[in-house]
Formats: C-alpha cells, sequence, structure tokens
C-alpha cells in the first residue's frame, strides 16, 4: 500500500470518536479520513473518494444502521473496506455476527493504543487479527453453545478438498491458536503451518483467518477437535 493508511472512525459517541483521531492523527503512516456516528454516515464518507478510507475502526452497537450492517456494507464495495471492530464484548453473538459480516479484525475498548496503531496497520496490510481475549470468548462461546453456528448445507463437500493435515490446522485455528501455537502442538515449523493456512484459505475460497474460524464451527469442523485445557495467549 502506498502513502498512509486512511482510517475512518465510527462510533455514535462524539468524544469516542474525537479520541481515537487525535492517537490516529498523530501517528506516523495513519490519516484520519472521517468520523462517522452511525453505518449509515461511514458508507456515505466511504463512497465519497475524498474521504474513502482503507480501513474502518467500527463500533458495533449504533442507533440506526448498527456495525454489522455497515461492515457487511462496507467489506462488499469495490475496492472493500477492511473493518477493524472494537468492542466491549458484553454480548458475544454480537462478535460473530461482525465476522460473518466480513470484520478482520476485533479488539477490546480498552485496548493500549500502540496495541490498535499495529492493528490498524495489521487489518490495511491484509491481515486478520482478533484480540486474545476476543477469540478465547469466541471459542469459549461456541463450546457452551451461547453462540449457534449456522450451517452450511456445503461445508462438508468444501471442507473435502482439504488434506488431513489442512483439516488439523484449521481446527486449531478455531480454538483460537496463533501460529507458533499450532506449530508446537502438531509438531511442525511455523512456515509448515503457514504454508498449510495458506492453502485452506485459497481451497475454501476465504479472506483470512477470521473467515476460516466462522466456516470451522458453522461446518462442525470445530466441534470435532479434541478438548484440552490448553488455552489461547496469541494471535498474530
Amino acid at each position: 500500500m502506498s502513502g498512509p493508511v486512511r482510517v475512518l472512525v465510527v462510533d455514535d459517541q462524539r468524544v469516542v470518536r474525537a479520541g481515537f483521531a487525535a492517537v490516529l492523527g498523530a501517528e506516523p503512516g495513519l490519516t484520519v479520513a472521517g468520523q462517522a456516528g452511525d453505518g449509515a454516515e461511514a458508507l456515505r464518507l466511504a463512497a465519497d473518494p475524498g474521504t474513502r478510507p482503507d480501513v474502518a475502526l467500527m463500533d458495533l452497537r449504533m442507533p440506526g444502521m448498527d456495525g454489522i450492517e455497515a461492515t457487511r456494507l462496507l467489506t462488499r464495495l469495490d475496492p472493500p473496506v477492511r473493518v477493524l471492530v472494537l468492542t466491549t464484548f458484553r454480548r458475544d453473538e454480537y462478535v460473530f455476527a461482525a465476522l460473518r459480516a466480513g470484520a478482520s479484525g476485533f479488539l477490546l475498548k480498552d485496548c493500549d493504543p500502540r496495541e490498535l496503531v499495529d492493528a490498524i496497520r495489521a487489518v490495511a496490510a491484509g491481515e486478520a487479527l482478533l484480540a486474545p481475549a476476543v477469540t478465547r470468548r469466541l471459542v469459549d462461546a461456541f463450546r457452551s453453545g451461547a453462540v449457534a453456528a449456522r450451517p452450511r448445507p456445503a461445508g462438508d463437500a468444501r471442507l473435502a478438498a482439504l488434506t488431513p493435515r489442512e483439516t488439523e490446522v484449521l481446527r486449531q485455528v478455531a480454538r483460537g491458536l496463533a501460529n507458533a501455537e499450532i506449530a508446537r502442538a502438531l509438531g511442525i515449523s511455523r512456515s509448515t503451518v503457514k504454508t498449510h493456512l495458506n492453502a485452506v484459505l485459497a481451497k475454501l475460497r476465504l479472506r483470512d483467518r477470521a473467515q476460516a474460524i466462522v466456516l470451522a464451527y458453522e461446518t462442525g469442523l470445530a466441534g470435532t477437535a479434541p478438548e484440552d485445557d490448553t488455552a489461547p495467549d496469541a494471535c498474530p
């Protein structure tokens, strides 16, 4: 990506928007393309060539058009706007709905400013980023049944294209493990994990790690992973 990363800050609270904008505006390589108080305003700004963002920093619960619908529409633009969600994670289903809508990353609202800046750069570069606490809660929510997976009739057929090792890597990704943790669990190198994960994304026509987690739960693959007490402590 040439030039600074253009960020659209979307939150219904003006003070919160201003605070994020101040942090991001002071960071080299980032520029605040605009601020929006709801999803509809975010879409208007995204459609304007003068304010077209690379990344939208998105709140989920807003009056009018909420962050989930805004995420769905922003990620379907041409070119798509990548969405980084900031959440308090009080309700797990919001996060999974945003994943389904196409969000590329999740951070908690009380994250460190440096973590926020790094996350925006990662998402702009095409990576998926789930904060460890978000991933842990999401995995726990599925295992407990607090969030119901939406079944895909063709899910099993799609998974049949994967090799056994690729299938196992996808299971581990759905548990919230980072590449280094998957490498240790499977006794392979990090570069091999990355190779398998790239193959999974290509074969299943998924954009990133976030979409892979959604598919693993929707097809029931994640539910077949062995249970243990190892909790995810990081995500790349």
